[in-house]
């Protein structure tokens, strides 16, 4: 088959042709091309430019193409450019001269769009299958550890102490953050453009929604010229992808830092660690790592496709050619990032007693204790500086949490205020004994007792909505 047609008296330079295929790329998209091309047959006996005998022995040769390309059967030939070519010039080898009927009313234009949106969403739900995996996998931890205490952190320093529960839910929902824009991007490129041609429309009476409804669109596009350049729905797929990926990275960086000895609060199994080549005594979360460096490339992947697209005038341009490398690269390696992080999650061991000494340090429980005194009527400025001066005072005597405060601790903080309500409180009975109990690990978990919050029963209520969410019984 003459790619270049009749216009040419020669044929391409093959430093042309080897510049211009894309075979090793798009045959990714086979199964979608026969698919589409299925359809098509069908639209074509519909507006009476098949015979019912030339679409049964299209559709036909068609079936067999796309039992081979399952079995792995095809050789595809790189003289022949592209999958689109490929696929035509066998089927025609199959069933004959009928074969150059299939491509009446149809360009590879919109052959491609119309390939490419149905891979896309094919892929989405992919992804979408394995983010509700590593989903699962949290929430499994979450519920088989779900008391452990681990030290909150902001600016990389100690904070508030939380439950780990409550910190692997945070994944689980950025995940169902990822999981929306996913579906709200299949939602908008659920259209298909079979039909517009080249640029300008089929010039054909095609029924393109009848055809757009056999191949699962929820409608048509509107505009041929759009419906041929359009790659925004590349765009969304490849920046809800690299979110993605930036929210594993974020999970993958907790898990490196805590896997070091100094931290001691997880143990990466073996299965997903590596060793050193000259030391002998290291374990490397080498998944992890990967997964926080393989970042990089689907964010650069994502600035690389909006630059491609940024100076396009309508309609196609061959420059488009260039969206499916990097495309079909970010996807997999969120695809496989997706696939490791879970395994890591599910095979994780969790050093409970050590997680609990670090939630202990920085007295982490300061502002359960300054929000007690606001609940006995001191102002919370007031409050704030009292349990300040508190900090300072254990820290100088070397007493490592605030419940370790003796009463008079307390009652002489609270006497030395200039907050009148503060200083009856230091004369209150049972004043010390009630402070110390705020200042404990479990009285600073239970005072966080908001929708959202990191209390016990607050933290039990996410998890029961994750898990009806996710099906988990």
């Amino acid at each position: 088959m003459r790619l270049w047609g009749g216009r040419f008296g020669d044929g391409p330079d093959s430093r042309m042709a080897d510049f211009t295929r894309s075979i090793e790329v798009d045959a990714e998209l086979a199964l979608d091309d026969l698919a589409g091309s299925i359809a098509h047959v069908r639209g074509l006996a519909r507006a009476g430019l098949l015979t019912a005998e030339e679409a049964e022995a299209l559709e036909r040769g068609l079936a067999s193409l796309r039992d081979d390309v399952v079995g792995g059967a095809i050789v595809w030939d790189p003289s022949l450019e592209d999958v689109h070519m490929n696929l035509e010039t066998l089927l025609t080898e199959r069933v004959g001269a009928v074969g150059g009927k299939l491509h009446t009313g149809r360009s590879r234009n919109d052959q491609v769009a119309t390939d490419l949106r149905l891979w896309t969403r094919r892929t989405i739900a992919l992804l979408d299958d394995g983010m509700v995996d590593l989903e699962r996998a949290l929430v499994d931890l979450a519920e088989r550890e779900g008391d452990a205490v681990l030290p909150g952190t902001t600016h990389i320093q100690p904070a508030q102490p939380v439950l780990l529960a409550h910190h692997l839910l945070a994944y689980v929902e950025m995940l169902e953050r990822d999981r929306g824009r996913l579906a709200d991007a299949k939602r908008r490129l659920n259209l298909s453009p079979l039909g517009a041609g080249a640029l300008a429309g089929a010039g054909y009476p095609l029924d393109r929604e009848m055809t757009a409804a056999e191949l699962g669109f929820d409608g048509v596009t509107a505009n041929s010229l759009d419906a041929v350049s359009d790659r925004d729905f590349v765009v969304e797929v490849m920046g809800a992808a690299a979110l993605a990926m930036v929210h594993l990275s974020r999970l993958a960086e907790e898990l490196t830092w805590w896997s070091n000895p100094r931290f001691g609060f997880v143990r990466v199994a073996d299965a997903f660690s590596t060793g050193s080549s000259m030391m002998p005594n290291k374990k490397n979360p080498d998944p992890a790592e990967l997964v926080r460096g393989r970042t990089a490339g689907v964010i650069g992947a994502l600035a690389g496709m909006l630059t491609l697209i940024k100076g396009l005038p309508l309609a196609y341009q061959r420059d488009l050619q260039e969206d499916k490398p990097a495309f079909f690269a970010a996807i997999r390696t969120l695809d496989t990032s997706l696939a490791v992080m879970t395994g890591l999650i599910a095979t994780l061991v969790i050093n409970r007693e050590r997680m609990r000494e670090a939630a202990e340090e920085g007295y982490t429980t300061a502002t359960a204790l300054a929000d007690a005194l606001v609940r006995r009527g001191v102002p919370f400025r007031a409050a704030h500086h009292i349990v300040g001066g508190l900090v300072g005072g254990a820290e100088a005597e070397g007493i490592a949490t605030l419940a370790g405060l003796p009463d008079e601790a307390f009652h002489a903080a609270l006497d030395g205020s200039d907050d009148p309500v503060a200083r009856k409180l230091a004369h209150e009975r049972g004043i010390a004994a009630s402070l110390r109990a705020a200042a404990t690990v479990e009285g600073s978990l239970a005072s966080a007792d908001v929708i959202g919050g990191t209390a016990p029963t607050r933290v039990a209520q996410a998890l029961a909505a994750a898990k009806a969410r996710l099906g988990i019984e």
